[in-house]
């Protein structure tokens, strides 16, 4: 049975007829995502997982925040405005990929923008919040010298969190 519970629907606590006990081991699934394809990987996985074991997904994205390190003051607020609405776009498509998703296995869904500089505070606070049994994530996600500099977002979510991690490959 579904039960609305504000913008995302959950199953209620479902017995198992043989023990008693609760059968869903996650209910709701947070499935960060950065746009890339390995990332689109874990959206398939954990949406598949939602769907076999009845629960709702969370689709997220962080973005990071808008730092000028040395542009002339005059040319910030457009560069601003232009990073900003540059950020919606990409994190709109990134997440719509998310609804496909979910929207096809016929499991419900919501999602939601962050934005930070600590991608892995924003990931476990917004599965805290939305009161998430499991993140769903890719090992990993950005390449090069980004992932060198920033280090392994997957591996401080896995560090952090007190919630069940599920990583794929």
């Amino acid at each position: 049975m579904w039960i609305k519970t504000g913008a995302l629907l959950q199953t209620e606590d479902m017995p198992c007829p043989l023990t008693g006990k609760e059968t869903a081991m996650f209910k709701v699934i947070l499935i960060p995502t950065d746009g890339s394809e390995l990332s689109e990987r874990a959206i398939r996985q954990g949406v598949a997982l939602a769907k076999a074991l009845g629960a709702t997904v969370v689709g997220l994205t962080v973005a990071m925040p808008f730092s000028v390190f040395a542009v002339e003051a005059m040319m910030t607020p457009e560069i601003a405005e232009k990073y900003e609405h540059d950020t919606r776009i990409l994190t709109r498509k990134y997440l719509s990929v998310v609804e496909a998703v979910a929207k096809e296995a016929g499991v419900p869904c919501m999602t939601l923008t962050r934005t930070g500089a600590q991608p892995h505070q924003e990931i476990i606070n917004a599965a805290e919040e939305q009161k998430c049994d499991a993140i769903c994530m890719a090992s990993h996600g950005r390449r090069g010298v980004s992932a060198l500099v920033l280090g392994s977002e997957t591996v401080k979510v896995l560090t952090h969190s007190r919630i069940p991690v599920i990583v794929v490959r």
